[in-house]
């Protein structure tokens, strides 16, 4: 049973970017009773601790999970005029271990939250033992997502259709009746995009997060010489993030480290937790 503070979670932020900025400020719930320390960062549109609620479940003994709401989501704060670097990233991540006073631990993304987790990976790799990414974005990058947040004209377009999306469902709903959009796909646009607030969410976490990039083959190499393994989850029935798009992280992969559950998007991390599990016993 989870203690008071366990279930408030906690806080913590670093200095203000700039005199005009707010205190950069990020939440997190601890889930969990085990001995292994888990950082895990969730997907888009969701918070910290109802997206990893499911390792809870079935890791509870294992790990002391810190589950983090990522900027713009849940009840952590970040200005919509800055970005995301790796160096705030580091500076933030040193501060939350020495506040916990954490040596080693493991991680986890799912979606959205695969770039922290691999940016985790680059940045910590000495303190890290497991990575686990879960249908992880920043992989690879589409290049309408470049074309989207890191031209300035570009990203106008993309918050206007946010502020104004009647042509932009218009197309999607084309796109459907042609067959030329699945349905689960459709419904997952339509589930994120349905209210001002969720397009927002959705313009400032692809914009402010536009520079947490990787070098695939690289940050393979390091995990090699720092004898850190990395499990990489996906779903057979993901219309969302499918295998071609991770595939030059899962070529580098021993075939055992590369997982195919049968799974849909939104029920991964769930069936990513039972296979952990199973991976401790």
């Amino acid at each position: 049973m989870s203690s008071l503070m366990d279930m408030l979670g906690g806080f913590f932020n670093l200095p203000a970017l700039s005199r005009h900025q707010m205190y950069p400020t990020i939440h997190y719930q601890k889930l969990g009773h085990g001995p292994k320390t888990l950082l895990a960062f969730h997907g888009i549109g969701q918070d910290g601790a109802s997206c990893f609620q499911p390792f809870e479940a079935h890791l509870g003994g294992i790990y002391t999970t810190y589950a983090f709401d990522l900027f713009f989501h849940g009840k952590s704060n970040f200005s919509k005029a800055e970005v995301v670097t790796k160096e705030l990233w580091q500076n933030l991540v040193h501060e939350f271990l020495v506040k916990n006073n954490i040596q080693k631990f493991d991680v986890a993304g799912f979606s959205m939250g695969g770039r922290f987790a691999l940016a985790t990976l680059e940045l910590f790799a000495d303190n890290i033992e497991n990575v686990f990414l879960i249908a992880p974005d920043g992989v690879s990058e589409h290049p309408l997502y470049g074309i989207a947040t890191r031209f300035w004209p570009a990203r106008q377009l993309f918050q206007w259709s946010m502020r104004k999306p009647e042509p932009f469902f218009a197309v999607v709903n084309a796109l459907k009746q042609a067959d030329l959009l699945n349905s689960s796909l459709h419904r997952f646009v339509e589930q994120v995009l349905n209210t001002p607030e969720k397009r927002q969410i959705i313009y400032n976490s692809w914009v402010n997060f536009r520079d947490l990039r990787f070098d695939i083959t690289a940050l393979h190499q390091l995990a090699v010489a720092k004898n850190i393994r990395i499990y990489l989850f996906m779903g057979e029935f993901d219309t969302l993030l499918k295998p071609t798009h991770v595939r030059k992280l899962a070529a580098l992969l021993p075939s055992d480290q590369y997982i195919i559950l049968k799974s849909g998007h939104t029920k991964l991390v769930e069936h990513a937790a039972s296979w952990i599990c199973a991976l401790f016993k």
